[in-house]
């Protein structure tokens, strides 16, 4: 019997051109985020499993990937089995984000670090999702944090760099969305959530976009979180058809609107001018990390977010010992790299040389050489009988161009290159 020899669920390979596409869409992000001054870093695939599970990550804990202990004997296999309890077989786990990673570094690094930095993290993280189109269980983030600085400078500079990065990728049509924690509080207050279930609420209130705010109300009653439905209902109704102008000194405001974080919301618009942002009182973000301003990347032919992030303040405290402020924002790398028409200026011409044996090796590499170093990406191809399947192959992997090298061709200014396509 044939043996499997496809990835595994939720995982991918890629080809040449794909990859290619990848790259070239990475190298976009990462140098408009050094433009905008900040630094790479790296951290490791896996982490302690008792920090993945420190009660930070929200719902993506139950996700986690967990590694297994190694020298386990029977009755420790047998004590866990019958305790129900997994977990404790585990002291690693793959990375489901990249900011429990972040702040882990951050406190160990700490010293060497400058008063506020700005780091960047490109990298993949593993989720143990039911796979289905454009949710993978291994993907790519791409985050961009500020640590240490408290100031709505951080929202500015995170919104600013990811603006341009939309940009530079070509990605129209984007809108920021945002809200404060502090926004959410206030509502659920106004409902009637008792405060410990008002975690779980947000959950519910969360998934307006997927269940409906019928949905939302009959779970909010449902847990136990309020007791009718009528009130949340009309509320939510309300909510979703919110703007700018909920206090601007003409209506009194709601009385669930916490008029500071309004206040700090509206001065981040005001200070993005050219950008198109708009103020969503239902945006959750289900990270349970959030503290305060939180924003998500909206598309109008998407019903899911292309990326988002937050403030979160408090969680570097955990391994520190002391208060670190915090923010950050991640582009849904994989929900977009489908989307893009790259644009091709600063990429190299990519051309194929294709010869047969009567071309001395040394030749070819020369030619070759002398083409590199002006900047274009070459590859070498014998000719073969079925000439047109191959140049639809090499148009594939991401060429454009063709030339053909013969005995007689002396060096690359006598090649004659041709359009791939033509």
């Amino acid at each position: 019997m044939a043996q499997t020899v496809t990835p595994p669920r939720g995982m991918r390979d890629f080809l040449p051109a794909e990859k290619a596409r990848r790259e070239h869409a990475l190298g976009v992000i990462r140098g408009v985020y050094a433009a905008h001054g900040f630094d790479e870093i790296e951290t490791p695939v896996m982490e302690d499993s008792s920090r993945l599970h420190a009660g930070l990550g929200g719902d993506n804990e139950k996700l986690a990937f967990a590694v297994m202990k190694r020298g386990l004997g029977e009755a420790e296999l047998s004590a866990a089995a019958a305790a129900g309890d997994p977990l404790s077989l585990a002291d690693l786990g793959l990375r489901y984000d990249l900011t429990v990673p972040l702040a882990r570094f951050y406190a160990t690094h700490r010293a060497a670090l400058p008063p506020v930095f700005r780091s960047i993290q490109i990298a993949p993280v593993w989720r143990a999702e039911r796979p289905q189109k454009g949710r993978y269980r291994q993907f790519v983030q791409c985050d961009i944090d500020i640590i240490g600085d408290a100031t709505p400078l951080a929202e500015l500079e995170l919104l600013t760099a990811t603006v341009a990065t939309l940009d530079a990728l070509g990605l129209a049509g984007c809108t920021i969305r945002l809200n404060d924690r502090r926004i959410l509080a206030g509502i659920l207050a106004a409902w009637g959530v008792p405060a410990e279930l008002r975690e779980r609420a947000l959950i519910t209130v969360d998934k307006l976009d997927k269940i409906g705010v019928d949905g939302v109300a009959a779970e909010l009653v449902e847990t136990g979180a309020v007791a009718s439905p009528d009130a949340v209902v009309e509320a939510l109704h309300g909510l979703t058809a919110a703007d700018w102008h909920l206090h601007d000194g003409v209506a009194p405001p709601p009385a669930w609107l916490d008029l500071d974080a309004y206040a700090e919301l509206r001065a981040l618009r005001e200070a993005l001018p050219g950008a198109a942002i708009e103020f969503d009182p239902t945006l959750v973000r289900g990270m349970g990390y959030y503290t305060g301003t939180i924003f998500e990347i909206a598309h109008p032919e998407f019903g899911y977010s292309l990326g988002g992030g937050g403030r979160y303040d408090g969680m570097i405290g955990r391994f520190l010992g002391q208060e670190v402020p915090a923010c950050g924002f991640s582009i849904g790398f994989e929900r977009i790299v489908d989307l893009l028409e790259l644009r091709d200026a600063g990429r190299p011409r990519a051309v194929v040389l294709v010869h047969d044996g009567a071309v001395p090796a040394e030749r070819l590499l020369a030619i070759k050489r002398e083409l590199v170093a002006s900047g274009v990406r070459v590859r070498l191809e014998r000719r073969v009988k079925n000439f047109r399947a191959l140049l639809d192959r090499v148009t594939a992997d991401g060429f454009d161009a063709f030339a053909s090298v013969t005995a007689e061709t002396a060096d690359a200014s006598a090649l004659e290159f041709r359009e791939l396509g033509e």
